[in-house]
């Protein structure tokens, strides 16, 4: 996507190193970073440098392919994989994308394996750049038909929850996928933004987004959807996800549930875009099953922004000795969702709709 008129991707990578973009400096500072190792790989996921579950699977595995050109053995391929599978518990395509450079370097010699991990990640990340660019197509055409089955309106009011769009991603994104190729496709669109507290990607990184594409966009509290849908002024949830089970329950940033909640009360189609390296075919139920990621405490006692002089500063918003619970993600049961948005299609978010999807090898 582009950038003041210039193509980015979230990760590219520059012979032996990755260049990302920083988005804990976005939207008020543009900058990419370059990764030589394997450590700094895990500290920029750790950190959300890196964020988005599809992003994250990518940069971990250039992690795991810097990390074997240090040490190929198979126990630098365990332990280099184990740590960066530590970074980050809750977002499937972590694990998913190691266990793709494991199986694929396991049988060579020592001597192969950090050109074929290396060769295997950029496959890796051209594959995420095609599947979201199909989620896109199939996302676009699912609000065409919402816009069409409401008597085809002046706008096309749909919002949206944290950040789900190229920032996540290698490219494209998942929900915003399919607001770029309706907006392309002339589809008349407003986005609803929540804020998505507490790190606030929503307002920082979804916002910038989506004003860089020229899409109309307004930011919203986190609990200002519910107000909206019941003014008539929402006709269609679209979010993305970090994990789905095999029976359609998703994981997505904290707020979602309520937000499919609050859809399901008012009629108002709640639709989840995702790959399918985020389905989870090893778990049933969500709720049991997902280890939700607890973050610290300050990033909800504390909030960075940029004061009336331009600089970046970090404010205190609650007294001093709060303490804060700060899970990162929640649970919407398939229940409530009204359909998956995959590469492959859109299905139903119950076990029989997701097996269509299922593959032998998975």
């Amino acid at each position: 996507m582009n950038v003041n008129g210039q193509p980015y991707r979230s990760i590219v990578r520059d012979g032996h190193s990755l260049l990302v973009i920083d988005q804990t400096v976005l939207p008020h500072t543009f900058r990419q970073l370059r990764l030589h190792s394997a450590e700094q790989v895990a500290d920029a996921i750790r950190r959300m440098v890196v964020r988005g579950a599809p992003l994250i699977g990518v940069t971990a595995a250039y992690g795991l392919a810097l990390a074997l050109r240090e040490d190929a053995s198979d126990a630098g391929l365990q332990a280099a994989s184990d740590a960066l599978l530590a970074t980050r518990p809750t977002a499937v395509n972590l694990r998913w994308a190691l266990q793709q450079i494991q199986q694929h370097v396991a049988a060579l010699p020592a001597r192969e394996r950090a050109a074929a991990a290396l060769a295997r990640a950029d496959a890796l990340a051209e594959e995420d750049v095609r599947s979201n660019a199909a989620i896109g197509e199939h996302g676009a055409r699912l609000l065409r038909y919402r816009w069409e089955l409401l008597g085809k309106p002046p706008v096309l009011n749909v919002l949206t929850h944290c950040n789900a769009g190229w920032l996540g991603c290698v490219d494209w994104g998942t929900a915003l996928a399919a607001l770029y190729q309706a907006h392309r496709q002339g589809l008349p669109l407003h986005v609803w933004i929540d804020e998505t507290r507490p790190r606030n990607q929503g307002s920082s990184l979804t916002t910038w987004e989506l004003q860089s594409h020229g899409i109309a966009a307004t930011l919203i509290t986190d609990n200002a959807g519910g107000y909206l849908m019941r003014q008539g002024q929402v006709d269609a949830c679209i979010v993305g996800a970090d994990r789905v089970t095999a029976s359609g329950d998703v994981c997505n940033k904290v707020g979602t549930y309520l937000k499919a909640l609050a859809a399901a009360d008012n009629g108002i189609p709640f639709y989840v875009a995702l790959p399918t390296s985020t389905i989870d075919w090893q778990i049933r139920d969500g709720q049991q099953h997902i280890e939700v990621e607890d973050r610290s405490g300050e990033e909800v006692t504390h909030i960075w922004g940029r004061d009336d002089d331009g600089q970046l500063r970090r404010v205190q918003l609650a007294p001093d000795g709060t303490r804060a619970r700060n899970p990162a993600f929640d649970i919407t049961p398939a229940r409530l969702v009204t359909a998956l948005v995959t590469e492959h299609g859109v299905v139903a978010a119950h076990e029989a709709g997701l097996a269509t999807l299922r593959r032998p090898a998975q």
